[in-house]
């Protein structure tokens, strides 16, 4: 069975989808239509603009969706899904290359959820830390027994789980984790704490806005970030969107269950690599690739 699964933030680099755009009429039809959509031209920062352009999280986000759904889009009849995920960001790719979201909502989601997150961000200091070389369990008890909000956030393969939460809390976790033989605790460039509770303000302002969009079935399951498990029903994907926020991103554990469930190989749509390493980290069996573009669609 084939997965595909997409990136989320920090894929992002200078030049992306400009071979998309130069090579494709249909994704240079999408790219217009994304900065109408956005009110800026996205595709000059994509294009042409530097690292720094890239990283204000209004660009990161919409920028890493575009690539990854307008190259789905770009794949035609070689774009045959049976289940599919997206890490954080990319779950928004997921749920319209697989026809949950129309590209037009998808986008205006992205956007909204940047700006909420970046709001968010700003009410409070706050940051991410990666945490290197132990079990799980042994990180979460040290984020449970630290002062302050400090939790497990992105659980990306084993021994690799990224904490989140206040700046303080984050240090002070950081040298107990390095106390307990963390190979490495290094916190993160980020603006914020992403999936903790500090993102409480954006997903209150995002469910709003998921509420009052229109989804589909899916045309596959999705594995959803929160739940790390197979997803259909349209209501439950909104529900798991909204959590998506303030709860932590189960990357191995949705991995593991597509495996479970039959995928064999595992595609990754848009910038980057860093999925697929995560992938063959969590299972050494599966077999990965990139998705690669069809120049007559």
């Amino acid at each position: 069975m084939n997965a595909y699964i997409f990136p989320g933030q920090g894929a992002q680099f200078s030049g992306m989808g400009l071979d998309l755009y130069e090579n494709s009429p249909l994704a240079q039809e999408l790219f217009e239509k994304a900065n109408d959509i956005l009110d800026f031209s996205i595709t000059d920062i994509m294009f042409e603009g530097s690292a720094e352009d890239l990283k204000q999280t209004k660009v990161t986000q919409p920028a890493i969706f575009l690539h990854s759904v307008i190259l789905a889009k770009t794949l035609g009849d070689n774009f045959k899904p049976d289940m599919v995920a997206g890490h954080s960001l990319g779950e928004f790719s997921a749920l319209v290359a697989a026809g949950a979201l129309t590209f037009e909502d998808g986008l205006r989601l992205v956007s909204q959820r940047a700006q909420a997150m970046q709001k968010a961000c700003e009410i409070q200091p706050s940051t991410m830390a990666a945490v290197l070389g132990l079990d799980d369990d042994i990180v979460e008890k040290i984020c449970a027994t630290t002062e302050g909000v400090v939790v497990a956030a992105n659980y990306n393969c084993p021994g690799q789980l990224v904490i989140s939460g206040e700046v303080e809390a984050i240090n002070k976790a950081c040298e107990a984790l390095k106390k307990e033989g963390a190979r490495r605790a290094l916190v993160l460039p980020v603006g914020g704490a992403f999936h903790s509770p500090m993102m409480e303000p954006a997903r209150e302002e995002l469910a709003a806005a998921i509420e009052n969009t229109t989804f589909s079935k899916p045309n596959c399951p999705i594995y959803q970030n929160v739940t790390a498990s197979a997803i259909t029903n349209e209501n439950e994907i909104k529900a798991n969107l909204i959590s998506q926020l303030t709860a932590p991103v189960r990357w191995t554990q949705s991995i593991q269950q597509m495996i479970a469930d039959g995928a064999k190989h595992f595609t990754e749509v848009g910038p980057g690599k860093v999925l697929q390493g995560l992938v063959r980290k969590i299972n050494r069996e599966a077999e990965t690739d990139s998705a690669t573009f069809e120049t007559n669609a």
